[in-house]
């Protein structure tokens, strides 16, 4: 008897098949202006794309111009590339263009179908970015397709690393921008530590087309993208820290050898509140348990593993002075290989060698947070239906399964079990040989290098001629799975390769082309393809007679996805082919999800040596296993991400206000009203509202005015003054402030002044911004013990953190406030004292046969100069020397941080 569900379905179809006739009018228009624009010259289709781009700037919508835009694009990429669109790349590209993902099996033409919403969206002018698994793909699909492109007069970059500044920005100017996730996202975080608008990269984030977007969007958004650098120096800190440890007792701290991990008790945070407070780093008042000992604490718990977590001899060595881990599983020394936050340098400062910096954040994006960035996302793969739920709920996207041309011809098997890895692997052979001698190409999926290589060893052995795919070189992956296809081909690969290349049975004819010609270039290419293509047409017969591709898995992974992907490899375009998946009890899927039961039911069955159980139950319950990972896998990228959330809000706010301020001819404005800010919290703190003049500290008030804003003033007399409050108060000393900048501008110039407040403010933003980062991080690995008093971690992370950043923002002010009123031009005498500088270098200059006194002259700092205070570099032009004395022009020096 069938379900409602299912009758329902009969009766008005399945969401999916409601989305795919909604665009079938459109796909009958685009055909239906086909014959018109097969007659426009080359140079009409490029006047087209012009006025539908002065249109869509003008205001016409796209989806008003999508019919012409899409019959245009297909006739350029007809013409370019000889490729004619079918109607369901048409329905992919409306998919793309609507914000979907458009779930095309493999051999479907996805790089093409991206053409069409990326030339219909470009026409906007503010660039299309499509991004690949690798910069191989991104640098083929970027010649590839940019040959459409041209054709429709518009241009087309690629972006990679390590690529030269200029071209990389010419590269994101392009209409149409073809770069990997790894890079787009970097570029954001470089862009975003620029000091000028000049220097970014990037011009925004309009419209993203992801292909792959699977393995883009969910398995690599696990971890996020970090850009580091080496911290300042803390090596008094872990020695100061140190030296608490041993004074601990057992009452002191827990051990959970299993997590390998140490806690302080309640007796412990005692007794450390006592010792810090005595060393002075912990400030009178202030506990541990307050959002300002963050750091402090996460320093001390790493102090404390360091010294009861980490053996000597057995988690390290110490060999020339220096901390070398061991591989537990290997027993291996690796060096090179560092502990992260801290906790390298607890074991140090515990063994007493020298202690090396650590490396810190200076910017970081998850890539779920990164492409969240743009107006519109799209995305493209042969399997997303199982992740729709995730894609969904984290990126707003549908997934639409765009029908095949052709109807598929694949046989897929029952999965095969066997009890014993041993039993499975003979089978996989047998199945191999058989395939083989009778020369139909095997595709062996293997779930990592170490089974592909075991699998390669023994077909070795049984003299079987085969293939091993690595993910180490991409262009040689491409070849091989190229040539996967034909006649008698064996190839074993892991599940990372083969991505963005079609298997085409009886091999691909462009790889043999280019094969030909490359060892007879006095062949005419025409004559080649010729021939290749009719020697090709018997070799395509041949495998297809032989049943097509056999994908052979020889494990499920724990992702359906995966599996599928898999299996899409064989049957594209209506092609013949097989997939089957042979699995034992002895698999980790299998070992983790009631194998035992499995086990019972094969013994009670009595099966024999080399029997395996086929039966579609197997496949159902094999399933709803790996859609219990799945949702535990999305439940934790879901947990991270709200942490990840959290930092993201802050992200963006500091990012614009950089952003603006690079982009502010005059921040004068900005610079008083934190100025303003300064002193109202100032008054605030010193004559607090609602209080009697008795009870002001105008003193306190005097001292902190002169060192924050150099101002001397008459600040205890007007306290005195009858008539004078807070408020009269703040206006004397809001004028007192205004004029001292007004003067320092009439000194400076005011172009030099505004320069001036500029670069600190950004300095200082960058500064803050890299010291909130680290908070934050330590933050998040400690707050999570909170679960243990029943408050929910995540809500402890948000209000902390809210917390930490208004603390930012309080000190940014501060600190921009103090150095522009500290900075000041140079006196004659210290301007005096750096021309003969300069003149005693240029006549000395480098020669080694200067003497000593020479040298320690010409490399003399200016009078008053402080690395770490730019305020006290006076002004020196950018092509003046460097006032800290090393003989380089200001802007090759000192100059580059100002």
């Amino acid at each position: 008897m069938l379900g409602l569900g299912t009758i329902a379905k009969k009766v008005f179809g399945t969401p999916n098949d409601r989305k795919v006739k909604s665009v079938r009018p459109l796909v009958e228009k685009i055909n239906a202006l086909e014959p018109e624009y097969e007659k426009f010259s080359d140079e009409e289709i490029k006047k087209k794309t012009e006025e539908l781009a002065n249109r869509v700037q003008q205001g016409e919508s796209l989806d008003s111009v999508l019919v012409e835009a899409f019959a245009n694009c297909r006739e350029g990429a007809k013409r370019a590339l000889g490729l004619r669109a079918f109607d369901v790349q048409l329905m992919g590209g409306i998919f793309l263009h609507q914000g979907n993902i458009s779930e095309m099996k493999t051999g479907e033409g996805k790089t093409l179908v991206a053409t069409f919403p990326a030339y219909l969206n470009a026409l906007s002018g503010k660039g299309v970015h499509i991004v690949t698994v690798n910069d191989y793909l991104a640098k083929r699909d970027a010649e590839w397709m940019g040959k459409v492109y041209s054709q429709l007069g518009m241009t087309t970059g690629v972006v990679y690393p390590f690529q030269d500044a200029e071209e990389k920005r010419t590269a994101y100017k392009a209409d149409i921008t073809y770069a990997t996730n790894n890079e787009l996202g970097f570029d954001y975080l470089r862009d975003n530590m620029r000091a000028t608008v000049e220097e970014m990269m990037q011009r925004g984030h309009n419209f993203a087309i992801v292909d792959e977007v699977d393995s883009i969007l969910i398995d690599e958004a696990r971890t996020p993208l970090i850009i580091s650098g080496p911290s300042q120096d803390r090596s008094e800190l872990y020695i100061t820290l140190d030296k608490f440890i041993p004074e601990l007792t057992e009452e002191h701290y827990k051990l959970d050898e299993k997590q390998r991990n140490a806690t302080f008790s309640e007796a412990g945070n005692d007794f450390l509140e006592q010792r810090l407070s005595a060393a002075g780093l912990l400030p009178e008042g202030q506990t541990l348990y307050d959002p300002e000992s963050t750091t402090i604490v996460h320093h001390v718990n790493q102090a404390l593993r360091a010294h009861k977590m980490f053996k000597k001899d057995q988690h390290y060595i110490v060999r020339n002075g220096e901390v070398v881990l061991i591989d537990e599983f290997t027993g291996r020394m690796m060096p090179g290989r560092r502990l992260s936050d801290g906790l390298h340098q607890a074991i140090e400062a515990k063994e007493g060698v020298s202690i090396q910096p650590e490396n810190v954040t200076l910017a970081s994006v998850t890539f779920q947070n990164y492409f969240r960035l743009y107006d519109k996302l799209a995305g493209m793969t042969g399997t997303a239906a199982t992740e729709a739920e995730e894609f969904a709920d984290i990126y707003g996207l549908g997934v639409v399964e765009v029908p095949t041309n052709k109807p598929i011809a694949r046989k897929d098997d029952h999965d095969q079990v066997y009890r014993t890895q041993r039993e499975k692997y003979e089978a996989i052979i047998k199945r191999i040989r058989k395939a083989n001698e009778k020369g139909q190409p095997v595709l062996v999926g293997t779930t990592s290098i170490e089974k592909s290589e075991l699998l390669s060893e023994m077909l070795k052995k049984e003299g079987i001629k085969h293939n091993v795919l690595n993910a180490r070189q991409h262009e040689q992956e491409a070849m091989i799975v190229a040539e996967a296809g034909k006649l008698g081909a064996v190839t074993i690969a892991t599940n990372m390769a083969g991505r963005g290349t079609d298997i085409k049975l009886g091999g691909n004819v462009e790889f043999k082309v280019m094969e030909a010609i490359a060892a007879d270039p006095e062949a005419h290419p025409d004559e080649v393809r010729a021939r290749i293509e009719e020697a090709h047409k018997a070799d395509e017969d041949a495998v297809k007679e032989a049943g097509g591709l056999f994908v052979l898995a020889t494990e499920r992974h724990e992702s359906r996805r995966i599996d599928n992907q898999l299996r899409g490899r064989s049957g594209r375009q209506g092609d013949p082919g097989r997939s089957s998946f042979y699995l034992s009890l002895e698999d980790d899927l299998m070992r983790i999800f009631g194998s035992e039961k499995l086990d019972a039911v094969l013994s009670k069955l009595g099966m024999g040596e080399g029997e395996a159980i086929i039966h579609p139950w197997v496949n159902k319950s094999l399933e709803r296993a790996q859609a219990k990972v799945e949702g535990r896998n999305f439940d934790m990228r879901k947990q991270i991400l709200k942490f990840d959330d959290v930092m993201n809000d802050q992200r963006k706010v500091i990012f614009g206000q950089r952003l603006e301020i690079m982009q502010a001819d005059d921040i004068e404005e900005i610079a008083q009203d934190m100025r303003h800010q300064v002193i109202d919290d100032l008054v605030d703190e010193y004559l607090p509202p609602k209080s009697y003049a008795e009870q002001w500290n105008s003193e306190g008030l005097y001292a902190t005015i002169m060192e924050k804003l150099t101002l001397d003033l008459p600040v205890i007399d007007w306290a005195k003054e009858d008539g004078v409050d807070q408020d009269e108060m703040r206006e004397r000393l809001y004028k007192a402030s205004d004029d001292l900048m007004a003067e320092k501008t009439a000194a400076f110039g005011p172009d030099t002044m505004r320069q001036i407040e500029k670069q600190f403010l950004l300095q200082t933003i960058d500064t803050k911004w890299r010291e909130h980062l680290i908070t934050l991080e330590h933050l998040r690995s400690v707050v999570g013990f909170r679960g243990y008093a029943q408050r929910d971690p995540l809500n402890e992370y948000k209000s902390e953190a809210f917390a930490l950043f208004e603390n930012l923002l309080d000190g940014l002010r501060e600190d921009v406030t103090q150095k522009l009123a500290h900075v000041r031009p140079m006196s004659e005498e210290e301007q005096r004292a750096l021309l003969a500088q300069m003149e005693q270098q240029r006549t000395t200059g480098k020669a080694p046969e200067a003497s000593e006194e020479r040298e320690s002259a010409a490399s003399q700092p200016a009078p008053g100069f402080d690395e770490a205070d730019p305020s006290t570099w006076g002004n020196p032009g950018r092509n003046d020397p460097c006032p800290c004395g090393s003989g380089n022009k200001f802007k090759h020096c000192h100059g580059r941080l100002a």
